[in-house]
């Protein structure tokens, strides 16, 4: 790959950053260790330690900007220098503020430590004039006592502020994913709902256009009626789907429809009378209108399935609906129907095979319980819903 093609790489501007501070380093380190030299050495009052101390100052302030790669093993270094000549002291001390920015405290107390143990033995060997060595120690401490404890300050508010970062970045990918989780149920609950209602509705069209199929001969106000019925359930068919999906959506859900609640399960009953079947329904609840909105539709959905399951796999045989319960106990819901004569025949109507797992799933969210069989002869769908008082 071409860089003068392609533009500079995503590592520059680290690098640049780091050749910048480099640079800002070795001239801080420079600019000090010359004031050190200049100070303790006057044209008035020429030292034969002067080459010495600019040597060593030279050393110094070249090997500062290395301790942005290895800051410990430079400090180390540069605190050998400061114990052979003041003009080392300022890389030193800076030295022990980037160890402490950048390492743990104990690490920065060590390279401290051994600044100021520099220091004692620089202080022995080359006295400083105006101010007695103990009140010099004394000062050095507090010095080195300063920079650590501004270097840890430093340190401590870094990593509080990549924690933050941290936890953001966590807590937009814990958005996103639950933003996703919200999308898979929303879907869910789209899929069932239009499989508790159209299932239903298209099962009764099934049933008249068989009708009309098998019954050609039938006289036509029959046939026109039957038509009738059809094109009367395809529009409702096509409303209902409407509805589902208006009231899947919170902020409209205001807007459509009253959702089924229990007392409409008389209404689905008929439906299927009118449809030809025979149902029985018995209902023995007590004061239904206190039953939760949730858990009557949840109970409209029962009956629904069950009476749709029915008119696909057992055509023609009656059906027993039985609702009974109070508040405070629980809604029962009992729903019986003889199985097909023939076993293996086809259904009346194509299913997908996933309604009662999908409403087992409904009742068990509600907090109630759901069980099918088929024994003797008869397939049996009871469930149970939490009423309470």
């Amino acid at each position: 790959m071409n860089k003068e093609t392609y533009g500079p790489g995503p590592a520059d501007p680290c690098r640049r950053r780091r050749a910048a501070s480099a640079a800002i380093m070795l001239a801080v380190t420079g600019a000090l260790a010359t004031a050190t030299i200049i100070g303790r050495h006057t044209a008035d009052a020429p030292d034969g330690r002067l080459a010495l101390d600019i040597a060593l100052g030279a050393a110094a302030c070249l090997l500062s900007p290395a301790l942005l790669w290895r800051p410990v093993a430079v400090a180390a270094a540069l605190t050998v220098l400061a114990a052979m000549s003041p003009a080392a002291t300022p890389a030193a001390t800076l030295a022990a503020l980037h160890v402490a920015q950048r390492r743990p405290f104990p690490v920065a107390a060590g390279i401290a430590a051994a600044g100021v143990g520099a220091h004692v033995v620089q202080g022995l060997w080359q006295p400083a004039g105006g101010i007695s060595f103990g009140w010099w120690l004394l000062l050095i401490a507090l010095g080195y006592g300063a920079l650590i404890g501004w270097g840890a300050l430093a340190r401590a508010r870094r990593a509080l502020l990549e924690s933050l970062r941290e936890r953001a970045r966590r807590a937009e990918a814990e958005q996103g994913r639950r933003v996703a989780e919200a999308r898979v149920a929303e879907r869910t609950r789209i899929a069932r709902e239009m499989h508790d209602v159209l299932a239903h509705r298209l099962s009764l069209l099934a049933t008249y256009a068989g009708a009309l199929e098998y019954r050609p001969d039938a006289p036509p106000e029959k046939l026109a009626h039957a038509a009738g019925v059809v094109r009367a359930g395809v529009h409702q068919a096509l409303e209902e789907l409407r509805d589902v999906i208006v009231l899947l959506r919170e902020d409209e859900a205001e807007e459509g429809r009253p959702q089924p609640v229990l007392d409409d399960v008389s209404r689905l009953v008929e439906e299927s009378r009118d449809a030809g079947g025979t149902v029985d329904l018995r209902d023995e609840v007590v004061d239904p209108g206190a039953l939760p909105a949730a858990a009557g539709r949840t109970a409209y959905r029962i009956v629904q399935e069950a009476l749709t399951n029915a008119r696909k796999h057992a055509a023609g045989r009656p059906v027993r609906v039985e609702l009974r319960g109070r508040p405070g106990a629980r809604l029962v819901i009992d729903v019986r129907n003889p199985l097909a004569g023939d076993p293996g025949a086809a259904p009346a109507a194509p299913g997908s095979g996933t309604g009662l797992v999908g409403l087992t799933e409904r009742v068990r969210l509600a907090g109630g319980r759901l069980d099918h069989q088929a024994t003797a002869g008869e397939f049996r769908l009871h469930a149970w819903l939490p009423w309470p008082a």
